[in-house]
């Protein structure tokens, strides 16, 4: 084998009698989705920058033109850094995930702090760019794609009278809002529930924006402008332009979905999830890495 002729380089990763090396060309992108109802506004130190209740690794491979996304349960349990209200740094503790993009002052920093806890739970991996939107955001976006079709996965009929489980519903302005955002805290398991939500609900729109670039590519520039408001990005509108019409070729399927496997039990006051380490360094090797030949 390459390390056994002293070939062996910097990077690489042995698993089960097999070596591995990271795709450089790899993409990756960090959605939040902000527990937050207005536009964008700079906030004071401290941890009113909003929860991130959903969050996401959009993973964009040139090599086979594939699109995938890892969901990513928001009461994951991982190092979390903490700030005091004059932004100084204070300890690392282990909590939800979703907290962190509370510290710091809701806009970069908050996202730059969020950014680091995920690459971090991933060993950390490289991810280029981030997009925080506040979660009223949805609306505009499911609109700017003509609307999401789903199958209802469970019964919410006390949300919306037409989600009824197994019934297939047209999903426009706030009926898609509260179909990925709305979740029953006093029920267990709640945010697992979402999360299978937001898969499915995701696995229809991005189907349904590949459609909408096809048709026209402007689509991008127009949905750019429209949540810029309520939207804090290092991705700028050129590159976003830029990045679409490729995209829409490239390939994604359900499979493409992942989520970390692991177990929800309930913590002191909340719930906690920890992911089962040994799948989740497989699922990365699968998704980052190719095999050294």
């Amino acid at each position: 084998m390459a390390e056994e002729d002293g070939e062996w380089q910097e990077g690489w990763v042995k698993h089960k009698d097999a070596v591995y090396a990271y795709n450089e060309e790899i993409l990756t992108f960090l959605i939040m989705g902000i527990d937050k109802q207005d536009d964008v506004e700079e906030v004071a130190e401290g941890t009113d920058g909003g929860q991130a209740d959903a969050l996401f690794l959009a993973v964009l491979n040139p090599k086979d033109k594939s699109i995938k996304v890892i969901g990513i349960n928001r009461n994951t349990m991982t190092d979390v850094d903490t700030y005091d209200n004059e932004g100084e740094y204070v300890s690392t503790v282990k909590a939800q995930l979703a907290i962190q993009h509370g510290f710091g002052n809701g806009m970069e920093e908050s996202c730059e702090y969020q950014k680091k806890a995920v690459a971090n739970l991933f060993y950390q991996l490289p991810i280029h760019g981030y997009a925080a939107v506040n979660m009223s955001a949805v609306a505009t976006i499911n609109d700017a794609v003509g609307g999401v079709d789903v199958v209802i996965s469970e019964d919410l009929a006390g949300v919306k009278e037409d989600f009824i489980e197994g019934s297939k519903v047209h999903l426009m302005g706030e009926n898609a809002f509260w179909y990925v955002k709305y979740r029953d805290t006093d029920i267990f398991g709640s945010a697992d529930m979402r999360l299978e939500r937001q898969k499915q609900y995701l696995n229809s729109f991005i189907d349904a924006a590949k459609q909408a670039v096809h048709k026209d590519a402007s689509v991008v520039i127009d949905l750019y402008q429209a949540v810029k408001p309520q939207m804090v990005t290092d991705v700028s509108l050129d590159e976003a332009a830029y990045l679409a019409p490729i995209l829409a070729d490239y390939t994604y399927g359900e499979d493409g979905f992942y989520t970390l496997a692991g177990e929800t039990v309930m913590g002191e006051k909340f719930e906690e999830f920890y992911p089962d380490e040994d799948a989740m360094f497989e699922m990365i090797l699968d998704i980052f890495y190719e095999k050294v030949k």
